[in-house]
């Protein structure tokens, strides 16, 4: 049977898949299944010096545990550069994309603070000066409000030169940057709804940009809130984040934090009944406006 709607979990293979990403692939698949849809699994293994060996198969045996496999064949980042460079070429030919030589201190002296860090100011937009070469390139924005309704978040305008600036899409390193990695696979695996973190909101509106200006479709987005420890920090590696343990009652937990009121004779009613009592009762709307629980 074909369906319209296709969703993924899109984790970094930087470390064990703790709490707070279960969160997000566990309402990831909650959604696609209730909505009789196809989920794909996909691990953003480009920032190469970040990723841990053997974590990308201790995240799938994770997720095995509590019932979740992917619909496909999992996908690496990591094997699809040529993609990436594809579109880079595109961006290149257009105009749209220019080299920048400066280095990430200069960028901090000279720059203003926007809504995640320094907005670059366009130093290398006209051209690199003093005969520097280009490090890094960066892709242009302007400032016309970029706008989309988000499913739990609401709406959602950003001017992106004013508040992140031209921002990176291949790094001085010769790795592909976030944004333009997402964009590429999103459209390549036909998603047409992302659910993730509310930590990646304000990174949609970039994602809107390189879609319109390569002419990609963009899927709908519902960002949930993300968990947090006792000092409001989100839960990662760097935050000394334990791995999920994989047991029911930490499917329970999750569907807990997800505000999905679970009654407690699932307690005891093992991992397959509890996932399809989620499936079918599945009601994202309890997360509407909610940026952030602890866990």
């Amino acid at each position: 049977m074909t369906t319209a709607y296709r969703g993924r979990f899109a984790p970094s293979p930087t470390g064990p898949l703790h709490f707070g990403s279960l969160v997000a692939a566990v309402a990831s698949y909650l959604d696609a299944k209730h909505n009789d849809g196809i989920w794909l699994l996909r691990m953003e293994d480009l920032d190469v010096p970040r990723t841990m060996p053997g974590a990308a198969d201790d995240i799938l045996e994770t997720l095995a545990a509590f019932g979740i496999m992917s619909d496909e064949p999992v996908i690496y980042q990591s094997q699809r550069t040529s993609d990436y460079e594809i579109a880079l070429q595109r961006l290149q030919d257009m105009n749209a994309a220019y080299p920048c030589c400066c280095t990430r201190r200069e960028v901090l002296d000279s720059a203003l603070h926007g809504i995640e860090g320094p907005v670059y100011l366009g130093t290398c937009r006209n051209g690199i000066l003093h005969d520097r070469e280009g490090r890094a390139w960066r892709v242009r924005t302007h400032d016309e409000p970029i706008d989309f309704d988000d499913m739990l978040q609401g709406h959602v305008s950003q001017r992106l030169e004013s508040v992140v600036g031209d921002f990176v899409i291949k790094r001085a390193d010769n790795l592909f940057a976030y944004q333009l990695a997402v964009v590429i696979d999103d459209a390549e695996q036909g998603i047409t709804r992302v659910v993730r973190g509310a930590d990646l909101l304000q990174s949609t509106p970039r994602q809107l940009h390189l879609q319109r200006l390569l002419g990609l479709p963009s899927p709908v987005y519902m960002h949930l809130p993300i968990a947090v420890n006792a000092q409001g920090e989100k839960l990662s590696k760097q935050t000394l984040a334990r791995p999920a343990e994989k047991s029911p009652l930490t499917m329970f937990k999750v569907l807990l934090f997800l505000r999905q009121q679970p009654p407690d004779h699932l307690r005891s009613a093992g991992m397959e009944n509890m996932l399809a009592w989620a499936i079918e009762n599945w009601r994202p709307e309890r997360l509407s406006g909610c940026m952030q629980f602890q866990s």
